[in-house]
């Protein structure tokens, strides 16, 4: 009977760019600049590393269909280097086949890593900006903005939430983010804005406006993962290990029948579940450290609180205005280096680089924006839209 991948996989090394408009640099430097921070923190060489998966989204432009163009960037002779595709949670996905492959005995170091030189691809998240793909093909005349404007309606109505108080739940993620942004040095934004900016700002798309929703950024992050004996044998006591890594897809029933209310992601319950129950979560207010989730919305956020099962349903709103989720809050800091929001959102790296800033908090090593004592942490990624999409769920913690 399969029981998971519950500390069968240690991450000895993990690198991350700088994500924001790199207009200096091209996805193949944006590579080794995240390869090269990972395997000096990993302490091994590069022919030591066995097989590598390589995540992309919309980065087609720079870095085409296959993995070649990253075996090239990061010279890694000969070995299996797979490419990975699965929307917002590529990077995640990247990770998830690296740490299969250690975790199956199949080899000793494997390599996960994303990037997106997603400048370059004219991509904005509004109609027709990456013509003959995701909008023209997939969501013909929507977006991003409207998709998740839905959903904060579907959120609102079904809990009775007042307009006032969503937007001011909204404005104190978003001011939460800049906050936490403004002390990560390789943040895209940071620049810290108050409340009244917030509430002033142009609208997007009803509630949401300018500072509710993330932007477009060019990035990378890798790690570099195996068994806990070998991490061991390198002198590593205090390691990290991978307790849970779930994803769930959506089969449309969402979008097909009458099961669901708009007012959450199914699919994120899902993964969620099996995540808590692959990592031995019982209860995530209590067991959980810090948690980096999707926040390419304010409302993302907000209702992936509940999602998680760390806020009651319809409590998030209330959870967010008493600052249990800020950094120096009373209860699960999140997005301690800024979030997608912030830090930015270079589609195939953001699931990776949610697992190194876990990893530097783990690793007591998050400079001026490191939590006491941090034992426990969660990633969680969100593609697609709310209806009909993809929500992965990874659980990183100490192994002593």
């Amino acid at each position: 009977m399969a029981n998971g991948i519950k500390d069968k996989v240690a991450i000895i090394g993990m690198g991350c760019s700088r994500f924001g408009e790199r207009w200096d640099v091209g996805t193949h430097e944006l590579l080794a600049e995240a390869f090269d921070e990972a395997l000096l923190d990993a302490g091994i060489g590069r022919k030591e590393i066995e097989a590598a998966w390589f995540g992309s989204c919309l980065d087609a432009v720079n870095i085409g269909n296959s993995a070649i163009p990253a075996s090239l960037a990061l010279r890694l002779d000969g070995i299996p280097f797979t490419r990975t595709e699965n929307m917002c949670a590529t990077g995640t996905e990247a990770l998830r086949g690296a740490a299969y492959a250690v975790a199956s005995g199949a080899v000793d170091f494997a390599l996960a890593i994303g990037a997106e030189k997603l400048k370059d691809t004219g991509y904005g998240g509004l109609p027709f900006s990456y013509k003959g793909t995701m909008n023209d093909l997939w969501l013909p005349l929507g977006s991003a903005p409207a998709g998740f404007a839905q959903l904060a309606d579907g959120y609102r109505t079904r809990h009775g939430i007042s307009k006032e108080d969503l937007k001011r739940a909204l404005a104190r993620v978003s001011w939460k983010s800049h906050l936490n942004g403004a002390l990560s040095p390789k943040a895209h934004l940071r620049k810290p804005v108050s409340m009244e900016q917030i509430l002033a700002a142009p609208m997007i798309a009803d509630p949401l406006g300018l500072f509710d929703c993330c932007g477009v950024s060019d990035g990378a992050a890798a790690a570099i993962v195996t068994t806990p004996e070998i991490a061991r044998a390198l002198g590593r006591k205090d390691m990290v290990t991978i307790k849970a890594i779930q994803l769930s897809i959506s089969s449309g029933i969402e979008s097909t029948t009458n099961a669901w209310d708009g007012s959450h992601v199914r699919n994120t319950r899902m993964a969620t579940q099996r995540a808590y129950a692959e990592a031995g979560i019982t209860d995530p207010r209590k067991q959980l450290s810090l948690i980096e989730v999707h926040d390419c919305f304010s409302i993302t956020e907000l209702v992936t609180m509940e999602d998680l099962f760390i806020s009651e349903p319809g409590r998030a709103v209330h959870d967010v205005l008493d600052g249990f989720y800020d950094r120096d809050g009373n209860g699960v800091p999140c997005q301690v280096d800024g979030g997608l929001k912030c830090f930015g959102h270079p589609i195939a790296a953001s699931g990776l680089r949610m697992a190194y800033e876990i990893y530097n908090q783990l690793q007591d090593r998050a400079g001026e924006r490191q939590l006491a004592n941090p034992t426990t942490g969660l990633t969680h990624n969100l593609g697609g839209v709310p209806y009909q999409g993809i929500a992965a769920v990874s659980i990183l913690g100490l192994n002593h």
